[in-house]
This record gives C-alpha cells, structure tokens and sequence, in this order.
C-alpha cells in the first residue's frame, strides 16, 4: 500500500506532536461475572493536528473482550 500524501501523513505522526506524550492511552477490558474487570494496557493514541482523527499505536490486539480509550494522565508526580 502506497501513501499517496506522505507529507501530511508525517506531519501527523507521534514524533512531531509538539510533547511527544499521548492524548490517550488503550487498554483491553475484560469483563469478569461478579467481579470488577481486567484492564490490561495495549497502546496509545495521538490526535492529529486537524483535531480529526488520532494515530494509534497497538502493541496487542485482543482476541476477546473490548478495547477502550481514555484521556491520558500522567502519573509521575503521584506518590506511590
């Protein structure tokens, strides 16, 4: 498959978003009978500059369950 528009694909790529972290973060959630689910996380996601769409990185597709997005939020400052 050939991108016809490369340069605004490049343009809209994790590596030239201005802080390079996430906007989202993908987790696979399966759900469990009379117990909270299991979250288990698959990627991220960055919106592109239009505000259109994102780019999504997966580092697993889940056979089962569901995938969800959520807003990211960096937890470096939390105590642990």
């Amino acid at each position: 498959m050939t991108d016809t528009n490369s340069s605004t694909h490049a343009a809209n790529t994790p590596a030239n978003t201005p802080s390079n972290a996430p906007s989202h973060v993908a987790y696979q959630v399966r759900d469990r009978e009379n117990q909270k689910g299991v979250w288990t996380r698959i990627g991220s996601a960055w919106p592109h500059r239009d505000g259109k769409g994102f780019n999504i990185q997966i580092e697993a597709v889940p056979l089962d369950g569901r995938i969800s997005l959520r807003a990211y939020e960096d937890r470096t400052d939390q105590p642990a």
